[in-house]
């Protein structure tokens, strides 16, 4: 559509009353008609990708997701009301001074086995996706036993073990992919 002569021409502000009548026509975002001159107030059925927020007038919630700054910016988010979103760390679940058997708090953490003992993998316990970390803290090899989990596999290989070891100092990661699948890696003896 061309600029119209009148709009094109100006020298000062013309009224929208006064501009050609292609102005009027309605231009479609979404699923929202928008007109030239008037505010909208909503849009809905829009998709954005790659998108910088740089001020809100209406503070974020939590419920929509977080707290806003008097920025806009979204701080504090969380997933669980506790846990911030994002990656920051893996939370200690606490150091183990003896035999100690993993519990769904321990999910998306890492243990720290300080002394000697065994750490003892439940069966049906975890879900597709849960992760814990193992790390031993002593100066021998610990022992983990998983023999109740139907199939456990070594990382890079195909082997189905119903124990590991983990070295001295050493981390091993146990990501299920089922409730009676998992996968360990990391520092195995």
């Amino acid at each position: 559509m061309p600029v119209p002569y009148t709009f094109g021409a100006a020298t000062a502000a013309s009224p929208l009353s006064q501009l050609d009548s292609n102005f009027s026509t309605a231009i479609t975002i979404g699923n929202t008609a928008v007109y030239l001159g008037n505010t909208t107030t909503s849009i809905s059925n829009l998709s954005l990708g790659n998108v910088t927020i740089t001020s809100v007038s209406t503070p974020i919630t939590v419920a929509q997701g977080g707290t806003a700054s008097a920025t806009g910016n979204l701080v504090s988010c969380t997933a669980d009301g506790t846990n911030k979103v994002g990656y920051l760390n893996i939370p200690n679940s606490g150091a183990k001074t003896a035999s100690y058997t993993l519990v769904v708090g321990d999910v998306g953490k890492f243990i720290e086995l300080g002394t000697s003992g065994t750490v003892v993998v439940p069966a049906s316990v975890f879900a597709a996706g849960d992760a814990i970390s193992i790390f031993n803290n002593t100066s021998a090899s610990i022992s983990c036993t998983c023999s109740a989990v139907t199939t456990v596999y070594k990382g890079g290989t195909d082997a189905d073990i119903s124990t590991f070891s983990v070295t001295t100092r050493g981390v091993a990661t146990i990501l299920f992919i089922t409730a009676t699948v998992a996968v360990v890696t990391g520092n195995l003896a």
